[in-house]
């Protein structure tokens, strides 16, 4: 479904900002194309395009994020909104997360049931202490529910230490499940995410590059790993 990022996350991951003065809005329009989608430590689906168009206003963003695949007009299409507010360290947020399949088998986007939609509502809170930078997120309404048919309130916590290694980025991810839910497919506290992610801009002219990007993600609790390759292309 998603490997969402709040309007902070989508400029560090390549967007540009056309007003550098924190008194003016800014904004991003980026695009990442991977080899597969995996998100959270989850296999999401096969290559994609990824865009992401956002604003914002002293700390203030609202961002539009997407997936769609590209190896069949019958891949998982997904579109995310989300609202962020930084300030210093801190950031909160909330996420409408919809998705093309789920408990409407229709897809509408604009169809809200609390048991037939497929939207999820998330919201989020995190520090970034520079050296390593936390967040937890929970979901608070939508198509999140137990067996029993009781809200799951599924959430997720990680920490992401940023590091300079060889002329490259890089970010070392650790995020596990707290409690049982099928939204992560745990049983109970559950490591679902290790990750190790490298981003090296390729010069192609002297005013414009290209950051390209490889991830390593395991994921313990499912007993999976994936191999990631992708591109950013933005303005």
């Amino acid at each position: 479904m998603k490997k969402i990022i709040l309007f902070a996350m989508g400029l560090v991951l390549g967007g540009t900002t056309v007003a550098q003065d924190k008194e003016a809005v800014e904004t991003t329009i980026c695009g990442d194309v991977v080899s597969s989608y995996v998100w959270r430590g989850q296999d999401m689906g096969n290559a994609a395009i990824q865009p992401t168009l956002g604003i914002g206003y002293k700390g203030l963003g609202l961002t539009a994020w997407g997936s769609y695949g590209l190896t069949s007009a019958d891949d998982v299409k997904e579109f995310d909104l989300t609202m962020g507010y930084t300030v210093g360290g801190l950031n909160i947020g909330v996420t409408d997360y919809w998705v093309s399949e789920g408990a409407d088998p229709e897809g509408r986007y604009f169809k809200y049931d609390a048991h037939g939609t497929n939207h999820v509502f998330e919201a989020n809170v995190g520090y970034d202490f520079g050296c390593a930078s936390l967040q937890w997120f929970t979901n608070f309404s939508g198509n999140d529910y137990k067996a029993d048919g009781k809200r799951a309130y599924s959430s997720y916590v990680e920490v992401v230490v940023p590091f300079k290694l060889s002329a490259m980025e890089w970010a070392a991810t650790a995020g596990a499940v707290p409690f049982s839910t099928p939204f992560y497919g745990t049983a109970g506290f559950a490591v679902t995410n290790l990750s190790l992610r490298a981003t090296k801009d390729i010069r192609v002219t002297d005013s414009f590059s290209i950051p390209v990007f490889g991830q390593v993600t395991a994921n313990p609790c499912s007993q999976k790993a994936y191999l990631v390759f992708g591109f950013s292309l933005h303005t």
